[in-house]
């Protein structure tokens, strides 16, 4: 598998090419899930909840996102020539300028969670050298930028067999999450674990402090879609789904033992003002300093690690994306050894913008967590929305997709081309419903700022419309413009009125 993991190939894959394998597709799902977040979690959660508030958020985002998980594991089968997973269902579920924000939001969620990748080694490394900060002073951000483009020339040089060495780090940075979840069993005080059940501390209501931690578990299952980013590259078609739900059991058992045997190492509060990664200051407390070490150096491999992982998907799927016609034609340009050189530049700036404007935010690592999970949900709740449509049959009144300007499957698609089983209905339902209820939880704040975000990315989608003489918008194109550049107008004026804050 190359760089990019496309090879510069067309959407079936070209001849010769490296298959994956269920194992390294689950990888490339764990391997992309475990990154920054989980070492996150016990301060992310302390300061919204106790553990009964922890309990149901876990149950209400592990059951949302197993439901993603089976839409994602239905589609890669139902629609097996729909290639880089949630760009691609969006395009042919509503058409291609919802396609091209499910593709650049996407990209741009990929770029701004390494952004936190970057924040959080600083702020770890900080804790020895208190000239770091939290990840967010001057010193902390040109460092996090020499690595940032560190890795940019070394990807550029071509990184052979990314699955391979992804398969290999996420193996090195699941043993110390695992090894944290043990010693916090064996040192569980079911005192301090009792006084933090009901979350007394907290002022709002039990719906409130759920709320507040749906960004957190949304940033720690990104990746969940890994699998099928990388869905022409697999042995078959089936293993996309299967890889997909063993990827995300495995993390989903691990990120809730995370949380919730913290509580019961120290009282909630403590925990909450711990710097991050906070599970290092867990494990520090319950067994000293060589526990805060032990699980920094397991973070900065971790990180690393996902960094890779993101940054060759981010760039994937800017790739196909201009393949596809969707993106300006300079971006689907590979180098001799198949680096999709532009895509993974223009991931690089954006990250490198990202890492700028923490300087001016009063959290640099929840912000720039928050502004992952908000960029996302659009993309996610298009590709449930289309398994809703796909599940529903033809009938269902949302339009025609534009994957073969007819509403139909495109050649190599399953023969049913839409209508499937009662329980593919719930599931997608079940699945909208929870992507929905995200965007509320996100709240206003990080809804506009996105807004701002997308807005500007429509001179990308007019570029590629120009290279191709077509019309650069329809009339309902034109319509979610004009509401995308509203958001976007609405977000500045609240950033500048002071009504939100970074």
């Amino acid at each position: 598998m190359s760089a990019s993991g496309t090879s510069g190939s067309s959407a079936s894959g070209a001849g010769g090419a490296v298959k994956l394998s269920v194992p390294t597709l689950t990888a490339l799902v764990v391997g992309s899930m475990v990154g920054a977040g989980v070492f996150s979690l016990p301060r992310r959660f302390a300061q919204e909840t106790g553990v009964t508030g922890a309990l149901i958020a876990w149950a209400i985002a592990g059951t949302g996102m197993l439901m993603l998980a089976f839409v994602f594991q239905t589609l890669a089968v139902r629609r097996p020539d729909l290639d880089a997973g949630v760009y691609a269902y969006a395009k042919a579920g509503f058409g291609e300028y919802p396609g091209f924000f499910s593709a650049f939001g996407y990209w741009a969620s990929a770029c701004v969670g390494n952004a936190t990748y970057w924040v959080l080694i600083m702020s770890t490394i900080g804790a020895i050298a208190p000239v770091l900060g939290d990840g967010d002073t001057v010193l902390a951000v040109v460092l996090s930028s020499v690595g940032l483009w560190g890795f940019f020339l070394l990807i550029r040089r071509g990184v052979k067999e990314a699955a391979a060495i992804n398969r290999i780090v996420t193996v090195a940075k699941i043993v110390p999450i695992l090894f944290f979840v043990v010693l916090a069993l064996f040192y569980l005080d079911p005192g301090v674990f009792a006084d933090n059940v009901t979350g007394a501390d907290y002022t709002g209501s039990l719906f409130d402090q759920v709320r507040g931690t749906m960004l957190a578990t949304v940033f720690v299952f990104l990746g969940v879609e890994g699998a099928s980013v990388y869905s022409r590259h697999a042995k078959r078609r089936e293993d996309v789904g299967r890889a997909t739900i063993l990827g995300f059991l495995s993390v989903f058992a691990v990120f809730a033992s995370v949380t919730i045997v913290s509580y019961g190492i120290m009282p909630m509060d403590e925990i909450a003002e711990l710097r991050q990664p906070s599970m290092a200051g867990v494990l520090e407390d319950a067994v000293g300093t060589w526990g805060e070490v032990f699980i920094s150096v397991g973070l900065i491999v971790s990180v690393l690690g996902a960094y890779l992982a993101w940054t060759l998907m981010a760039a994937e799927v800017l790739f196909v994306a201009a393949k596809d016609d969707d993106m300006p034609r300079f971006l689907g340009r590979a180098t001799p050894e198949d680096v999709p050189t532009a895509a993974l530049l223009m991931s690089t700036l954006l990250t490198q913008v990202v890492l700028i404007v923490t300087l001016f935010s009063d959290d640099a690592f929840d912000f720039a967590l928050n502004m992952t999970s908000a960029l996302s949900l659009i993309p996610f709740l298009l590709a449930a929305l289309f398994a809703v449509k796909i599940a529903a049959g033809p009938g269902f009144g949302f339009g025609a997709g534009s994957g073969t300007g007819s509403g139909r499957p495109a050649p190599g698609a399953n023969a049913d081309g839409g209508g499937g089983s009662g329980r593919d209905l719930v599931i997608s339902v079940i699945a909208t419903v929870y992507t929905a209820f995200l965007l509320y939880a996100a709240g206003m704040k990080y809804v506009l700022v996105s807004f701002i975000v997308y807005a500007p990315a429509t001179i990308l989608f007019v570029m590629a419309r120009r290279e191709q003489g077509r019309r650069w918008f329809s009339r309902p194109e034109l319509a979610l413009l004009v509401f995308s550049i509203a958001g976007a107008v609405a977000g500045v004026t609240a950033l500048a009125a002071g009504w939100i804050e970074l």
